[in-house]
C-alpha cells in the first residue's frame, strides 16, 4: 500500500508492531551494521575525509532515513556512488564547501518530495543511470589501485583519470608484494565467503582475517602493511554538531554540486527502494523517502558527515536477514554507534590493501557489466546515451555526465516521439482502420468519397514541434493546389505551442492562396486548447467538424 500523507513509514509499521517482528528487526540490524562497519570505513577514506566521517554518516544518516523516509527495509548511510563527487568537492572547495553542498542537497531532496516529484525520477532513462553508474564504478577502482598494491609514486596521484592510469604504468615496478598479496586475498575472502555462508558478509570477514594477518606480520616477521592508523589519526568521539555557513556568497557557487547530489541520491535511494518493493511485496512512498532523504543530508554533515542515500547492498542484506520494518534501521545505526564508541581504536590496525579490496569488489558489483551487455542489444540510441554517459563520467566528472547524458536522452526522445508522429494523404479509396480487423460488415470500415480539388491530410500522433516541418514538406509535394483542405486530427493526442504556430501559419497561407482549411475529429482537449488560442475567429466555428463525413459534406457545398 503507498500511503497518500507525508508520514514516515516507521509511523505505519509500529501500527501493527509485535514481539515476533522486533526479534527479526533486532537480528538483520545487527548484521546490517557489521556489514556496513567497513564499507562505511572505506567509503570514508575513498572520499577523502577520515574513516571517522564515514562511520558518523552511517549512523547519523542512517538513522535518519529509518526514521523519516518512506520504505520499510531501506538501509541509508554513505556509498560508492559519491566518492568521486565528494572527492572533487573536497579538492576544489573544501570540507566547509562538501558541508554547504550537502545540507543544499538535503533541502533539494525535502522540496522535489514535498512537491510530490518522487516518481519523476523513474523518468530518467535507463542507459544514463546504468552509464554513470559503471563509469562511477570504473573511477573508483582506478582510484585503488595505488593502495591494492602498494605502489610508490612520488608527488601523489593526478586526478583524471587517464593520467591516473599513466602514473600507474610509470611506476607499477614499485610495487610492494606483501601489500599487493594482502589486497588481493582480501578480494579472494570477500568473493569466496558467499559460498560458504551467505549471511556473513565477506568485507566483514576479509577485515578481521587481514586485520590479524598485518598484525602478526608486523610483530613476529618485521613485515609492515600500511594501516589506517599509519595514515588518519583515530578520534572515538562524537563530533560537536556545527551548523554550515549557509550565506548566499557561499552557497552559490555549490548549487551545481548540490543538484549532482540531490540527483544522485534521489536516483540511488529510489532505485533501491524499488529493488526492495519487487522482493518484499510492499510498495514504498517515494515522496517521503526523498524528504527522509533530505533530512538525513541536512543532519550528516552537521554532525561532520558526509552524503549519504539509500545503499542496495545493505538493503538487501536488511532483507535477507530478515529485517521487517524500519526499526532494522535504526538498530543498525545503534550497532555502529556502539562499535564507533568502544572498538573504534582497533580500526587503526585495519590494512589500507584491504579496503582497497573492499571497495574493488564493490566497484565490481557496482559497474553492471551483465547489464551493459544486455543494453548493446537496445536500439543504437540508447547505447549512444550509455557509453557517451560512461566515458563523461570516467574522463570528466559526474556532474557533466548526467547533464549532457540527460540533455541527450531528451534529444532522442523528442526524435522518437516525431517518428512516431505520421502524416498520411487520405485518397479517394476504403479508409480500414488499422486498429480493427478487415470483416466488410466492421462498421470501423469507412468507405470515404473525396471529391476533385479537396485534399484529406491525417495525423497520427502528437502534433508538436518535431513535426511541424513533416507536414508542411508533405503539402509542398502536393503537385495540385486544392479549393478545400481537410486535416484530419482524430488521432491527434495533443498539440502544442510550435504546432498551434505551425497550424495557424498553414491557415493564413492556405486563405492567400484562396484554400478554405476544415479540421475534422478534433477531440476535446485539443478542440479547448485551440478555442483559447483564437482559432475558432481565425478559421471560424463552422469549419472545425466532428467527424469526417461532415467535414467532406461542408467540402462539397464549398467548391460547388
Amino acid at each position: 500500500m503507498k500511503h497518500p500523507s507525508f508520514k514516515p513509514e516507521l509511523f505505519y509499521s509500529l501500527l501493527n508492531y509485535d514481539k515476533q517482528k522486533f526479534s527479526a528487526d533486532l537480528m538483520a540490524g545487527i548484521i546490517v551494521g557489521i556489514v556496513a562497519l567497513p564499507l562505511a570505513i572505506a567509503f570514508g577514506i575513498a572520499s577523502g575525509v577520515t574513516p571517522e566521517k564515514g562511520i558518523i554518516t552511517a549512523i547519523v544518516a542512517g538513522l535518519a532515513i529509518s526514521l523519516f523516509g518512506g520504505s520499510r527495509v531501506q538501509i541509508g548511510g554513505p556509498t560508492g556512488a559519491f566518492i568521486i563527487i565528494i572527492y572533487g568537492i573536497i579538492q576544489q572547495y573544501g570540507l566547509e564547501g562538501l558541508a554547504i553542498a550537502t545540507v543544499l542537497a538535503g533541502i533539494f531532496l525535502i522540496l522535489l518530495g514535498a512537491f510530490r516529484l518522487g516518481t519523476i525520477i523513474s523518468y530518467i532513462p535507463y542507459p544514463i543511470v546504468v552509464g554513470f553508474t559503471s563509469g562511477i564504478a570504473l573511477t573508483i577502482f582506478t582510484t585503488q589501485i595505488k593502495d591494492l598494491f602498494g605502489l610508490t609514486i612520488s608527488g601523489g596521484v593526478p586526478a583524471d583519470f587517464i593520467s591516473k592510469w599513466i602514473v600507474y604504468a610509470q611506476n607499477f615496478s614499485s610495487i610492494d608484494l606483501p601489500t599487493a598479496l594482502f589486497g588481493i586475498i582480501s578480494v579472494i575472502i570477500i568473493f569466496s565467503t558467499p559460498m560458504i555462508s551467505k549471511k556473513i558478509p565477506g568485507a566483514f570477514v576479509a577485515i578481521v582475517i587481514m586485520t590479524i594477518a598485518g598484525v602478526v606480520m608486523t610483530n613476529y616477521f618485521g613485515i609492515h602493511v600500511d594501516t589506517i592508523g599509519d595514515r588518519f589519526k583515530i578520534d572515538p568521539s562524537m563530533p560537536e554538531p556545527v551548523v554550515p555557513d549557509l550565506t548566499w556568497e557561499a552557497a552559490k557557487g555549490l548549487v551545481s554540486p548540490a543538484i549532482t547530489i540531490a540527483v544522485l541520491g534521489a536516483i540511488e535511494s529510489l532505485l533501491s527502494a524499488t529493488v526492495a518493493d519487487g522482493v518484499i511485496g510492499h510498495k514504498h512512498n517515494s515522496n517521503q523517502e526523498l524528504i527522509g532523504q533530505g533530512i538525513a543530508n541536512i543532519l550528516s554533515p552537521i554532525f561532520g558527515g558526509i552524503p549519504a542515500t539509500g545503499a542496495i547492498a545493505r538493503t538487501m542484506t536488511n532483507i535477507n536477514n530478515g529485517g521487517k520494518t524500519p526499526v532494522a534501521g535504526v538498530i543498525h545505526a545503534v550497532i555502529l554507534l556502539l562499535i564507533y564508541f568502544f572498538l573504534m581504536p582497533l580500526a587503526a590496525y585495519i590494512p589500507m590493501a584491504c579496503l582497497a579490496g573492499v571497495l574493488v569488489v564493490v566497484s565490481y558489483n557496482m559497474s553492471g557489466w551483465r547489464t551493459v551487455k544486455q543494453l548493446m542489444k537496445n536500439p543504437k540510441s540508447d547505447i549512444t546515451v550509455l557509453w557517451l554517459t560512461f566515458i563523461l563520467t570516467v574522463v570528466f566528472d559526474l556532474t557533466i555526465a548526467i547533464e549532457v547524458g540527460l540533455i541527450l536522452a531528451c534529444l532522442l526522445c523528442m526524435r522518437r516521439m516525431a517518428e512516431t508522429t505520421q502524416v498520411s494523404v487520405l485518397t479517394d479509396e476504403d479508409d480500414i482502420d488499422p486498429n480493427t480487423d478487415t470483416d466488410i460488415n466492421n462498421p470501423n470500415i469507412e468507405h470515404l468519397t473525396i471529391p476533385k480539388r479537396v485534399e484529406v491530410y491525417e495525423i497520427n500522433g502528437p502534433y508538436f514541434f518535431g513535426m511541424a516541418s513533416k507536414f508542411e514538406d508533405m503539402m509542398n509535394r502536393m503537385r495540385e493546389r486544392p479549393k478545400v483542405r481537410i486535416i484530419r486530427m482524430r488521432k491527434v493526442p495533443f498539440i502544442d505551442s510550435t504546432g498551434m504556430h505551425n497550424l495557424q501559419n498553414l491557415i493564413e497561407m492556405s486563405e492567400r492562396n484562396g484554400i478554405t482549411v476544415i479540421l475534422s475529429g478534433v477531440n476535446e482537449k485539443v478542440r479547448k486548447v485551440l478555442e483559447r488560442n483564437g482559432f475558432f475567429q481565425l478559421l471560424g466555428e463552422e469549419h472545425i467538424c466532428p467527424n469526417i463525413n461532415e467535414a467532406l459534406e461542408k467540402a462539397n457545398k464549398i467548391i460547388k
